[in-house]
C-alpha cells in the first residue's frame, strides 16, 4: 500500500498508510529569523509559538527581568520581546538558547526549539522542511522555477509576487527569510549530497526582469562550484525525459529511509512507501542520464548569463 500524506489548500490531510513511515504535513501556501524574528505560518503554528512565548515571559517575570532589560541582553526591543511572549514572532534557535541561559531555564525553552523553528512554515511544507534538515542525499527535478533552495532573495520575491489571490506584503518577507534560512543545508556538515536537474526553459524565463535572472544565474554558477553539488539542465532540444510527469524532490535520509515529495496548485504529497521512493530514485537516475552533463550545463548557463 503507498504511504502518502497529501494537503490541500483548504487545510484537509489526506494519510493512507501507517507507522513511523507515515509522514504529516498539512495547510495551505508555499513554503523566517529576520531582526525582529519570524511569524508563525498557520493556527497550529500559532498554538505552539504563544505556548512558548508564555513560558517565556513566565520565566522572564520569575527572573525580575522587565522586557527592556531582557531585549538588552538579546539584542531586540522592548516590543520584539512583548512580541516573542505573545506569540506574534518566532525567535531564532539561537535568541532561545540565549533566553534559556538569561533566565536559568535549565533547557526548558531549548525543548521547544523544534517546534518552534518549524512553526515559520505552512503546515503542508513542515515534514519536507524537517526532512531537509536530516537529508544525506537530495534530488531535485524542476520544470517551472529554480528550486527553492537554489533561489535568490531578489528571485524568491518575484515569484511570491506574482502569486494570485496576492500575498500581503508582510507574507512575503516571511516566506523569504524562511526559505533563506533553509538554504543552511549548503553550510552543512557532514555535507549532504545535493543534486539539481531543471528544465532549460525555467534557466530562460525573465521572472522578475533580466536583472533578477542575471543575479540568477550567477548564483547557480557559483552553487555549481560546490564539491558536494551538482546542477545539470534537461535542454530544450531533448527529444525525450522520463520527467513529463513533472517537479518532484527525492530525500534519503542517514538510516536509509527515502521520501518522495511533490505539490502544484495549493496540493502537496509526501509519500513514503518503499516501492514509490525506489521507482522515484531509479526515475530520477534516467532523467540526470538524459540531461546535459554537470560541465556542459554550467557552460550552457554561463551561456546564458553572456546573452543577457
Amino acid at each position: 500500500m503507498t504511504d502518502v500524506t497529501a494537503s490541500t489548500a483548504a487545510g484537509t490531510e489526506v494519510v493512507a498508510g501507517t507507522g513511523d513511515e507515515a509522514v504529516v504535513s498539512l495547510g495551505d501556501g508555499w513554503e523566517n529569523d529576520g531582526g525582529g524574528g519570524r511569524r508563525p505560518e498557520d493556527d497550529a503554528g500559532r498554538g505552539v509559538v504563544a505556548a512558548f512565548g508564555q513560558t517565556m515571559k513566565t520565566l522572564r517575570v520569575r527572573e525580575g527581568m522587565e522586557r527592556e532589560e531582557f531585549g538588552r541582553h538579546l539584542g531586540y526591543s522592548a516590543s520584539t520581546i512583548a512580541s516573542f511572549e505573545q506569540g506574534r514572532r518566532i525567535p531564532s534557535p539561537r535568541t532561545i538558547e540565549r533566553a534559556d541561559e538569561l533566565l536559568r531555564a535549565g533547557g526548558l525553552l531549548c525543548l521547544w526549539k523544534e517546534q518552534v523553528e518549524r512553526a515559520q512554515y505552512p503546515a503542508f511544507f513542515q515534514g519536507m522542511a524537517a526532512l531537509e534538515k536530516e537529508a544525506v542525499e537530495l534530488l531535485s527535478f524542476d520544470t517551472l522555477v529554480v528550486k527553492g533552495l537554489l533561489q535568490t532573495e531578489e528571485y524568491m520575491r518575484a515569484l511570491l509576487a506574482m502569486r494570485r489571490p496576492v500575498l500581503a506584503q508582510e507574507t512575503i518577507e516571511q516566506r523569504v527569510v524562511a526559505r533563506l534560512a533553509r538554504q543552511d543545508i549548503f553550510d552543512r556538515w557532514p555535507a549532504p549530497l545535493l543534486s539539481f536537474v531543471m528544465d532549460e526553459s525555467v534557466l530562460r524565463r525573465p521572472y522578475g526582469g533580466k536583472d533578477v535572472l542575471r543575479g540568477q544565474l550567477e548564483h547557480l554558477l557559483l552553487a555549481g562550484q560546490k564539491r558536494n553539488v551538482e546542477i545539470q539542465v534537461m535542454p530544450l532540444d531533448c527529444e525525450e525525459s522520463a520527467g513529463v510527469d513533472g517537479p518532484f524532490t527525492v530525500v534519503a535520509r542517514k538510516d536509509g529511509k527515502k521520501f518522495v515529495y511533490a505539490e502544484a496548485q495549493g496540493t502537496s504529497a509526501l509519500q513514503t512507501d518503499p516501492e514509490q521512493t525506489t521507482l522515484a530514485a531509479a526515475r530520477y537516475g534516467i532523467i540526470r542520464s538524459q540531461a546535459l552533463t554537470p560541465r556542459e550545463s554550467l557552460e550552457l548557463i554561463e551561456g546564458l548569463l553572456g546573452s543577457l
